[in-house]
């Protein structure tokens, strides 16, 4: 049994002090939860399948219409001036037939200098059959969430250009009379993206790509009206790389990777307090142990959770970069009409423990593209998405924008 020292906590009364005894108690890490979450965690979810075939990577890929979701910053560097995309995803496919996210995203490139960008994303629940303790038949209900956003677009250099989006999310979960309403908030994504020049090589050329984003920065999102219980939403920092190898006219093979971070802060492990004054905790005092605990976190703003979220984990250093998730991933286009593409994804055992693998192809005919693409878990963890297979439509059109 290890000693753990217990801050002392005062409770002034009139002229009386009262103070919680230091004592050594066992097993306050049961009460930790290393593992982050937050509410609208759809928005986690990458919604089309070349980002899902890459190992749900986007930050640092070449634009295409689907950018709004990872970097809408990609968008000053499309090769078409308009593009218009749909993406079907089937979710937990295992337990229900009806649950599925949706995207709809559109771009414009307006000048040589920058862009505009619009996206929907819709995630459904499928209908819920509610009945009443005797089993009667009480009505259907369909919790569904979805969220709505634009941004602009704008090239500070041929080579690097930045984004600004502003979204709003709204969450309809509720059932009849489960004491819950409708919530809902906004956020803002800012976001930045490098694309070189073409580089001489010795026997090919190739291209650097870099990208981050800053995304769903806003307020928590609250679903019983009690301030007190308001939960964050998933701000996320991505941050990623890629090279394009380009073989001849024929042939180009892209690898990229990228990581990605909640900016939203770590649980805080409770420190049990004999608040009775009788020599031991009991059930009692951890009970109020972790409701206090609770409630400071609670109590974290949202702008200053993101910047504490980097140095916040009770393990220290090393739990810290554990928040980190990585992912892997390569595409190769045959003359810039098929594509076939691999990826891999991991998060740390302690902070959510998804692994899978992707794969996926895509096909490039006048103005159409379409993509499909299939994920294998590769952990002890079940995926909603596992044995899924999940399609993507694009349109581009306009005039096109030639790259050096």
């Amino acid at each position: 049994m290890r000693k753990i020292s217990i801050a002392v906590v005062g409770l002034f009364a009139l002229n009386s002090t009262f103070a919680q005894q230091r004592v050594s108690v066992p097993l306050e890490s049961d009460y930790y939860n290393p593992a982050i979450t937050t509410g609208v965690s759809f928005l986690t979810i990458s919604p089309d399948a070349r980002s899902g075939a890459l190992g749900d990577m986007g930050v640092a890929t070449s634009a295409d219409a689907f950018s709004q979701f990872y970097n809408p910053a990609k968008y000053a560097f499309a090769e078409k001036q308009q593009g218009f995309a749909l993406s079907y995803t089937p979710y937990m496919s295992k337990i229900a037939s009806d649950i599925s996210l949706m995207g709809v995203s559109y771009y414009n490139r307006v000048n040589e200098r920058s862009a505009v960008g619009a996206s929907l994303r819709y995630f459904t629940l499928g209908e819920i059959n509610l009945t009443d303790n005797q089993g009667q038949f009480q009505g259907v209900e369909k919790p569904n969430e979805f969220s709505v956003d634009v941004s602009y677009t704008i090239k500070f250099s041929e080579n690097f250009g930045m984004a600004v989006a502003g979204r709003y999310i709204s969450s309809n979960l509720k059932l009849r009379g489960d004491g819950e309403t409708s919530a809902s908030t906004f956020a803002v994504d800012v976001a930045g993206f490098y694309e070189s020049d073409r580089i001489q090589m010795s026997n090919s050329e190739g291209r650097i790509r870099a990208g981050f984003n800053f995304q769903n920065m806003g307020p928590k999102i609250n679903y019983t009206g009690d301030p007190q219980r308001s939960s964050n939403i998933p701000t996320t920092l991505r941050l990623g790389l890629g090279y394009d190898f380009i073989l001849d006219n024929y042939n180009t093979v892209t690898v990229y990777g990228e990581t990605t971070k909640l900016m939203v802060p770590s649980n805080l492990q409770p420190t049990f307090v004999d608040y009775d004054n009788d020599g031991q905790v009991n059930g009692t005092d951890e009970i109020n142990s972790v409701d206090l605990r609770r409630q400071e976190y609670r109590d974290i703003g949202w702008f200053s959770g993101m910047f504490k979220s980097f140095g916040d984990a009770p393990g220290g250093f090393g739990e810290d970069m554990r928040e980190f998730t990585w992912s892997l991933g390569a595409e190769y286009w045959y003359q810039n009409s098929f594509a076939f593409r691999l990826g891999y994804f991991n998060e740390a055992e302690d902070k959510g423990a998804r692994k899978f693998a992707t794969l996926g192809a895509g096909f490039k005919y006048n103005i159409v593209n379409i993509d499909v693409s299939y994920l294998v878990a590769t952990g002890k963890t079940q995926n909603p998405l596992e044995n899924t297979l999940r399609f993507s439509l694009t349109f581009n059109f306009g005039r096109d924008y030639f790259k050096n």
